[in-house]
Order: C-alpha cells, then sequence, then structure tokens
C-alpha cells in the first residue's frame, strides 16, 4: 500500500470514528465493526458487521457511514454494507450446537397474547435474517403449531428429533406428542424432564435466538426452563389494565429472583382504533409503559387490537407476514429489533465477546 492510500486510509477509519451505534453508544472503529475496507481511485467500499440484522438503527447507521467517508478528501465514491454477526451470551446450555441466545417470553396471567407475540417475534427476527428457534414451553396448552400452521415433524435423524419448519422458524411443541384435544395432567418433574428434552433431544441446529413461550404463572414451567438452559432474557406482555398488571409485575419479579434479565415490557391490547381515526382504550392505557418505569426496565411499545391479529393466528399465518403494513405487524417488529439489541447490549454488559472487542 503506497503512502498516499495509506494516508486515505486512516482518514477513511478517522471518518468512521465518527459514526455510533446507539445501541452502545460507541462508535464503529472502536466497536471493531468495520470489515473488508477497500479502496480504489478514490472510491472505498466496506462493510459494518453489526450485533444483530434486526439492528434497529442498521439503515440509519449506514447511511451516516457512507455520509462520513464520501465527505473524506480525496474519496469520489462510498459504499457500505451491513452484515451481522449475532454474538453468543456466554451461557452454556446442553445442546449439540451454539444456541447464542435464548429468549422467554412470559406473563404473569393468561389472555395477554403472550403467544401470539412470541411467535411474532420469532418470525420477525427470522425475516431480518436471524437463525430463530420456537420452543412451546407452554405444555399445558401448546398452540403454537396452529398458529404458525404447522401440523407435524419431520421423521428424526441420528436419534434425534426435528423440529417443524414455517417462516425460516424451527418449531418443538409437545402438541406434536399427543392427540389434538388431549389434556397433559403433569406435575413437577414430568415438565422438567419434557422441557429438558425440547432443549438436548431436538436437532435445533446453530442457532441466532431461540424464543421460548412460557405458560403463565409462576409456577413450575418457568423454573424448570431457567434450570435446564439459562436465559439471555426474558420478555413481560402485559395489558394495561391494574389486574393484568399486577400479575406482570409478579412474572417480571420472578425472572429477576432467579437473575435473569429483563429485556423489556410490552403492553399487549392497548388501544382499538375506531374507523374515525379515534382510540378506545378498552383496558385503559399506559399501564405497560407505568411498569417498565417502576420496575427500571425499557419499554418496548404498545400493541393495538386488530382484528387481523387474531384472523392471521387462527389462519397459521402470523400477522407480521399477512399484513406487514397494519400498525400491530408495525409495533410488533419494532419489539423485536428492541429485543435484539437488548439482547446485544446485555450482552456486552455480562462481559461476553462483545465486551472483549471494545475494551482497552
Amino acid at each position: 500500500m503506497t503512502d498516499q492510500s495509506s494516508a486515505l486510509e486512516n482518514a477513511v477509519l478517522e471518518a468512521l470514528s465518527k459514526v455510533e451505534d446507539p445501541i452502545f453508544e460507541r462508535d464503529l472503529v472502536q466497536l471493531d465493526m468495520i470489515r473488508n475496507l477497500q479502496l480504489d481511485d478514490g472510491r472505498v467500499s466496506l462493510e459494518i458487521e453489526l450485533t444483530t440484522p434486526a439492528h434497529p438503527n442498521r439503515q440509519q447507521i449506514a447511511e451516516a457511514a457512507r455520509q462520513a467517508v464520501e465527505a473524506v478528501a480525496g474519496v469520489s465514491q462510498a459504499r457500505v454494507a451491513i452484515k451481522a454477526r449475532v454474538p453468543d451470551d456466554g451461557r452454556s446450555r446442553q445442546s449439540e450446537a451454539p444456541i447464542r441466545n435464548a429468549i422467554a417470553v412470559g406473563s404473569g396471567k393468561g389472555g395477554v397474547g403472550k403467544s401470539t407475540v412470541a411467535v411474532n417475534l420469532a418470525v420477525a427476527l427470522a425475516q431480518a435474517g436471524a437463525s430463530v428457534g420456537l420452543l412451546d414451553a407452554d405444555v399445558y396448552g401448546p398452540n403454537l403449531p396452529t398458529m404458525l400452521g404447522v401440523e407435524g415433524l419431520p421423521a428424526p435423524a441420528e436419534k434425534k428429533m426435528l423440529p417443524g419448519q414455517a417462516y425460516n422458524v424451527k418449531l418443538m411443541s409437545i402438541a406434536f406428542m399427543v392427540k389434538p384435544g388431549q389434556p397433559l395432567i403433569w406435575r413437577g418433574p414430568m415438565l422438567h424432564s419434557a422441557i429438558r428434552q425440547f432443549i438436548t433431544d431436538v436437532a435445533w441446529g446453530e442457532l441466532d435466538y431461540l424464543v421460548v413461550d412460557l405458560p403463565p404463572g409462576t409456577g413450575d414451567a418457568p423454573l424448570s426452563l431457567v434450570q435446564s438452559m439459562p436465559l439471555s432474557g426474558a420478555v413481560i406482555v402485559t395489558l394495561p389494565q391494574k389486574i393484568s398488571l399486577e400479575d406482570a409485575s409478579r412474572g417480571l419479579e420472578m425472572f429477576r429472583s432467579m437473575d435473569v434479565p429483563i429485556l423489556g415490557v410490552l403492553e399487549n391490547m392497548s388501544y382499538l382504533e375506531l374507523e374515525d381515526g379515534s382510540r378506545v382504550d378498552i383496558f385503559g392505557s399506559g399501564g405497560g409503559q407505568q411498569l417498565a418505569e417502576q420496575t427500571d426496565t425499557p419499554f418496548l411499545g404498545t400493541v393495538p387490537i386488530d382484528p387481523v391479529v387474531r384472523q392471521s393466528g387462527d389462519a397459521g399465518v402470523p400477522v407480521v407476514v399477512s399484513h406487514p403494513d397494519s400498525a400491530a405487524a408495525k409495533a410488533l417488529v419494532a419489539a423485536a429489533e428492541q429485543i435484539a439489541a437488548n439482547v446485544s447490549r446485555f450482552a456486552l454488559e455480562a462481559g461476553s465477546d462483545i465486551q472483549l472487542d471494545i475494551m482497552d
């Protein structure tokens, strides 16, 4: 490399050091996110390696980097590509292939749309380009196969169960093991064994995220899950009404008591928008944000009541696929992006490989 090229490369890196990743509030050079920087007679190309393909600011970062590089003297054109490498949270899990992060979706009570959130969260992450698994740990009410339109499992391979798949999401549920309508009357030890087998005896393959749909409450299922597989964090789903908030708060504190980070609170069924544009707060308003503020946890936003959410779930086509331009779908995608960002940020704070990249 000539002295002139070396000076230009240094100037480009200096310009990129002024562009920050909002998740970490540190610049791209400090975070070691610049890859394949190439210079060719004033034309510059580079890749930015983010910590998740579902980064909520990926387009803004790319544009800011392009503008910064093109402002450098001697640069005539800059081409910026975005790629991602999802970091491992550093927690050991009993799986043959790496499961880099495990996200529990829970609530303190039933009927808040927790399963709908879990399904759409998983599909939104997969749509962004992540490798995603979805574990139906709600063994007493397993309905994720219906919501994803998956009717059965492939034949086992090498003494391992193979998950079903839809919308690039791998799915495992107890619903595949029992007859339709058959109730599961299990006590704690059987529940613990089933959840452990879903982790160790399923060929999940390499996953960036395993989303886990929990049953409501604070009983055996979440305890068994944490004992069987360390969690990157938990998402708390609530309605805005007071009773739901009380139960959601109990669920949140249960995770905290087990040292599981809270990735955020999502308020579901927040409001109903009428044809004239007015809103009706059927279950009250502001409760989810209030809970997040009181517990010092991130607030992931509000998801409105919309018949297409129910219709999509019944049809086995998640709303982020069937009606991506609906307010509900946009809110769920935004929540998925924020959850992915918080997973990366908490991995940094816990001392994972991200921290090793940026520490002096």
